[in-house]
């Protein structure tokens, strides 16, 4: 007995001396095949300077379908590990729709705030209804805050296809989140003018939503007449330019002056339309018009970047819909019919720039060639296997959408239709007479890159009663894709190409039932686990009756 007492009493010390060593030597193991909850480096670094609280209110709470389950477990886990690293990280989940007489007004609250529920539908033991949630966290510091949405749509997927995009999608979304309600200095961006590029009104969404990351600028060229070398000067202030679909051609001293600014580490993307074609052109009594080439004057200066745009359209048979009107007044009827001309991308995610993007829209695009020199071309998103390309002059009608395609001629895809150029960039002016004096030039640079888009409409939104809508949004068929995604992870990528962009090449893989198999074998399951535990229970009363009856009853 006494032996028994100093066991029991040796063992209550060990445990009280191993509970006392945990709470001061904590650490945390990640045993998942994916290490799903190791922060990277770069996550980690946007949360070490945090030194007042950080609050985040996640909208993931209530009765949530079961996506959305798997989804805020995934959050909460996550978030756990942030506040590890960092004390001052706090979170809490709330249910924004907790007030049941008060849910429509808190939906137009939450929407105002452009926080967009998503509606799910919900199927269970043969019955469907509808469920709204908003799959949001606010982040909140000092006296900013910024929005995380934590769900990713993509078209066609499946449930579990949809949760891993956004589990995925998690560790960059709060990253980035963290560094934008952090950031101290910002980088300058310069939206160039002066050659018919897009109205400001078109890029509205898409500078809107980046402003917060950078400074943003408008430099004209046209005093590039005058002033050349100021011109320079001005650019160079400026980590990087973006060239949205112009439509004048370029001068010799514009593109000299572009290309010492690229030549002297300047980053630049480039959204150009070789063809000058329209959808609104089609909209008139004959339906059609004529698809033309544009001169930009711009193919000497890529062909010495290694990449040629020509002046033809893809025509993809993974195509995005267009929306058109039947019938007349008030019996009008607003059909979607697909348009070839507008290529529905899908991305290989094979790079950080393109990974785990939603499709992508273009219209009136072109393909694009890369030649042959020292620098590096990585070509990011291409059109589809079925696709093929139309040379211009071609006569576009409206009757493309009455004659059904024939999939033999369908055979000239994977056409490139952005290519990132990345190495020691030569000036596109090396032995070449000068078109203007510039001081501080450079016939070879160091490392740089530039991002080539053969569609300039990439980047440009719709509008609503004169007011700009999100980009990659479609108001004719209510869409959604994912070219805003696209080009703030390429601005990202080229203005810090080791920082925030590199988290998304992490790659995760959530385990799912599957549905199917649990619906073909619920019975076998419920015998399994309700009727054999009860099966040996009686199956043991049984024996034990058995042998007390022979052990005692003679």
């Amino acid at each position: 007995m006494k032996k028994s007492l100093t066991a029991i009493a040796v063992a209550l010390v060990v445990l009280v001396v191993i509970n006392t060593a945990a709470s001061f030597l904590y650490t945390r193991f990640d045993l998942t095949e994916d290490r799903r909850y190791t922060l990277s480096e770069e996550a980690l670094y946007t949360v070490a300077s945090f030194e007042r609280p950080v609050i985040i209110d996640v909208l993931l709470d209530g009765n949530l379908p079961p996506e959305f389950v798997k989804l805020k477990t995934e959050t909460r886990q996550l978030l756990e590990e942030f506040e590890s690293k960092n004390n001052n990280i706090k979170f809490s989940f709330v249910n924004p729709l907790e007030d049941a007489a008060q849910i429509d007004g808190t939906i137009t609250d939450l929407q105002a705030l452009g926080l967009t529920p998503a509606q799910i539908t919900v199927e269970e033991n043969g019955k469907t209804s509808q469920e709204i949630v908003f799959p949001w966290a606010m982040v909140n510091y000092n006296d900013k805050t910024v929005k995380v949405p934590l769900l990713k749509n993509k078209l066609g997927a499946t449930t579990e296809e949809r949760v891993n995009n956004s589990v995925q999608h998690l560790e960059y979304a709060f990253a980035d989140a963290f560094a934008k309600i952090n950031i101290t200095e910002k980088k300058q961006i310069a939206v160039l003018k002066g050659n018919g590029e897009l109205d400001d009104i078109y890029l509205a969404d898409f500078l809107t939503s980046i402003k917060d990351y950078y400074n943003i600028g408008a430099i004209t060229l046209d005093s590039v007449a005058t002033n050349p070398q100021k011109t320079l000067d001005q650019l160079k202030s400026y980590d990087l330019a973006l060239i949205a679909k112009p439509t004048e051609a370029f001068t010799d001293a514009e593109k000299y002056v572009l290309d010492q600014y690229i030549v002297n580490g300047g980053k630049s993307i480039w959204l150009i339309d070789q063809v000058n074609m329209e959808l609104d052109s089609l909209f008139n009594e004959s339906g059609s018009a004529m698809a033309l080439p544009r001169d930009l004057n711009l193919n000497d200066f890529f062909f010495k970047y290694g990449v040629r745009i020509n002046p033809n359209l893809v025509n993809d048979m993974y195509f995005t819909q267009i929306v058109l009107a039947s019938g007349e007044g008030n019996s009008s009827e607003y059909n979607p019919v697909p348009w070839f001309y507008n290529p529905m991308v899908f991305s290989k995610n094979h790079h950080p720039i393109n990974n785990n993007l939603e499709a992508i829209r273009f219209q009136f695009a072109n393909s694009i060639d890369t030649l042959a020199n020292a620098n590096k071309k990585t070509v990011l998103l291409s059109s589809s296997p079925l696709s093929k390309l139309d040379g211009t002059p071609k006569q576009i009608s409206l009757d493309l959408i009455n004659t059904p395609p024939k999939k033999e001629l369908y055979n000239k895809g994977n056409n490139p239709m952005a290519v990132l150029i990345s190495g020691e960039f030569k000036s596109a002016f090396v032995n070449r007479i000068k078109p203007v004096t510039l001081s501080g030039t450079l016939e070879q640079g160091k490392e740089n890159q530039m991002l080539v888009v053969s569609d300039g409409d990439i980047i440009r939104n719709q509008i609503r009663n004169n007011r700009p809508l999100e980009l990659g949004y479609d108001k004719w068929t209510n869409n959604y894709y994912g070219n805003k995604e696209f080009l703030i992870n390429a601005l990202n990528y080229l203005l810090d190409e080791k920082g925030l962009i590199n988290i998304r090449n992490k790659k995760v893989a959530v385990p799912f039932l599957d549905a199917q198999k649990m619906t073909d074998q619920k019975t076998k399951w419920q015998l399994i686990n309700i009727g054999l535990p009860v099966g040996l229970t009686l199956l043991f009363g049984a024996f034990f009756n058995y042998f007390r009856r022979r052990k005692y009853g003679a």
